[in-house]
């Protein structure tokens, strides 16, 4: 496709049902004008030439709170955002990326992949997905590409995780014959971000964003985890998604974030094991005296947390498959309350002053009061950031006025689940 057939290809009805199953029916127009956009971008430093269209989504956790670390199941489902790109090969050794979103324009030899001393940025992360693809036997090559986002970012819907699954997208149809799949993806974003990046990070990012819908995951073997789609949307019981900005971001809390996984890990280590999924429920329950005794009461309340959380994914994912709506919220509201309580990941305890996500949950908690139909918690890693809200799509303006008004200034973002992952578009 070239930039001026791309008007004409958004008027077939293939494109506006695609578009709905992408972005949501009220939100149709809206993109078709983004990738006319696009497709100028494309052309204004590319020139008149052939391209091929890409979308990768941000992602939602539902369920599943800090246990793919140790690992445990999760709940997760990408999101109506999404970064695209118009790409082409080049036939050379280079690769060309402008990101109109960030004002990047940065050139990648194939031939010079060796980490970076800053560890950091974009064409860090690039290089380390090349290098991910070519550890794992897969091909790699030479392509130009122009890109824009509105995943927003600081919000726990994976801003990075959707560029990488984009990246992979791109080398995937262009260089590996479309013969890879999402866990090769998430693999390749892995080991960007461990290696080019010094993250810490597992797979459920990744795989959340390159999935599409809502998936369960389940970690027990975290090189293979096993993938399910729910087929299931917001939309069937008339709901939207919304994404809180609580107005505080998570700048100096590495160390928060790593005693999380570190304590449950430490809890395994007291039997002899690596991680929580290999010691029994019941094993930990006989032995919870002494392990309280050895590691404190945190360690023992946010291993309390892991087993339950578990538990809880397994009856979300049996209560949207029978469509019991009902249990469904009531058991997002209660992994949102045992991840204040157990867990512990709503405020830092070293800043006792600060807590935004308590506030935004306390305030939303109120205000859904007389709305059966709505389930609020935490989102994604904690302490800071964003919470997580589903309300009926009837209630969306008034809340959304009401915690703006009380956290003084826009912060909520609609959003809702979309069926595709990381994709070439056929338009």
């Amino acid at each position: 496709m070239r930039a001026e057939q791309i008007t004409q290809a958004l008027q077939k009805e293939h494109a506006n049902e695609l578009f709905k199953a992408l972005y949501g029916e009220e939100q149709v127009q809206e993109n078709m004008e983004r990738y006319r956009h696009l497709a100028k971008g494309f052309a204004k430093y590319f020139g008149d030439a052939e391209f091929e269209l890409f979308s990768s989504p941000g992602r939602t956790e539902i369920g599943g709170n800090h246990t793919d670390h140790n690992h445990g199941k999760v709940l997760a489902g990408s999101v109506n955002q999404d970064c695209i790109c118009a790409a082409r090969k080049n036939g050379t050794d280079r690769i060309r990326i402008i990101s109109e979103t960030f004002g990047q324009d940065f050139t990648i030899d194939l031939h010079r992949l060796e980490p970076d001393k800053r560890k950091s940025g974009t064409a860090a992360l690039v290089k380390g997905i090349l290098a991910g693809f070519q550890k794992r036997g897969f091909q790699i090559g030479g392509f130009d590409a122009f890109t824009t986002s509105n995943v927003i970012s600081a919000a726990g819907v994976s801003s990075s995780a959707s560029f990488e699954m984009l990246i992979c997208s791109i080398l995937n149809y262009f260089f590996n014959d479309s013969k890879m799949t999402v866990t090769d993806y998430a693999h390749a974003g892995r080991y960007a971000e461990n290696n080019y990046w010094q993250k810490a990070s597992g797979l459920l990012d990744q795989m959340a964003c390159a999935c599409g819908g809502i998936v369960t995951i389940d970690f027990s073997d975290c090189e293979n985890p096993k993938v399910e789609k729910i087929n299931f949307s917001l939309d069937e019981i008339g709901c939207d998604l919304l994404i809180v900005n609580t107005g505080k971001g998570h700048a100096n809390m590495s160390g928060e974030y790593s005693a999380v996984p570190e304590e449950m890990k430490r809890a395994a280590a007291f039997f002899g094991k690596t991680v929580l999924a290999e010691v029994s429920y019941e094993t930990f329950l006989e032995k919870l005296p002494a392990v309280r005794a050895e590691l404190g009461d945190r360690c023992v309340l946010r291993a309390l947390h892991f087993y339950n959380e578990n538990k809880r994914v397994e009856e979300e994912v049996a209560a949207l498959k029978e469509r019991r709506c009902a249990d469904f919220l009531r058991l997002i509201r209660a992994s949102g309350d045992s991840s204040w309580k157990w867990l512990q990941n709503c405020y830092c305890i070293e800043t006792p002053e600060e807590q935004a996500i308590c506030v935004a949950l306390a305030l939303t908690e109120l205000f859904c009061r007389d709305i059966p139909k709505s389930a609020w918690r935490v989102h994604g890693g904690g302490f800071a950031g964003v919470i997580m809200v589903i309300l009926p799509k009837e209630n969306t303006a008034a809340y959304t006025r009401y915690i703006e008004e009380k956290l003084n200034g826009p912060c909520v973002y609609r959003m809702n689940i979309r069926r595709y992952g990381a994709i070439r578009l056929e338009l």
